[in-house]
């Protein structure tokens, strides 16, 4: 049961109905409108349907859930092999994390997942704050993929060939506005709040490249 506000005595207002402030000294009583409610009314129990409702929607996002997460939604891919020493191990697609969409769904392990939850709670959602609504998905334009470095044709392996990386190019704002990397970064704005959320990576994520990294 829920708490609910009760009914409570109220002073004679025979003995309060008189305002002006001498009385008031005098007697030490409050004073209330004649016309005043005597008690309070109790709200009625809460509709079966909204409990039934809640738990639905409680359920569905255990059903949901990947990492152990509830906030990060989405579906567990398990061992994927690469050529090489490419691969994910206990690899997962996200769906959604802290309720922001991926567009596409990329593909990660749980570690990266989990810094990315943290990312998007602690440093994208307070850069973009009320801005459009605030953020409703981010644009993903890499995550696993079996390649080298900066996609050279030789040299080491870039941490997208393990799923430990993911890039992401927009945010887009519940307002349908996207915020870019690609036309926001030396704007006044929007160039702001992206070094926002580009120097708050640097928290959860080991390696943080922005657009002058190379």
């Amino acid at each position: 049961m829920r708490p609910q506000p009760r009914p409570y005595e109220r002073p004679d207002l025979t003995h309060g109905a008189n305002t002006l402030p001498l009385y008031l000294a005098e007697q030490n009583l409050f004073a209330f409108s004649p016309t005043a409610i005597a008690s309070s009314l109790r709200p009625g129990r809460r509709p079966a349907s909204i409990e039934q409702a809640a738990q639905a929607v409680r359920v569905a996002r255990l059903r949901g859930q990947i990492c152990g997460d509830p906030n990060i939604q989405g579906e567990a891919v398990g061992r994927i092999s690469g050529r090489g020493a490419c691969g994910v191990e206990n690899a997962v697609r996200i769906k959604s994390v802290a309720g922001v969409r991926m567009s596409p769904q990329p593909t990660v392990d749980c570690r990266t997942a989990t810094a990315l939850k943290r990312w998007v709670v602690n440093g994208a959602k307070p850069a973009v704050a009320s801005e459009g609504c605030g953020i409703a998905s981010l644009r993903v334009v890499s995550h696993y993929f079996c390649r080298n470095r900066n996609s050279a044709s030789s040299g080491r392996l870039s941490e997208h060939a393990f799923g430990h990386a993911i890039d992401i190019a927009g945010i887009k704002l519940n307002s349908g506005r996207e915020i870019t990397v690609l036309g926001g970064w030396n704007t006044r704005d929007g160039g702001a709040r992206l070094r926002k959320m580009w120097r708050a990576a640097c928290e959860p994520f080991g390696t943080v490249l922005g657009p002058d990294a190379n």
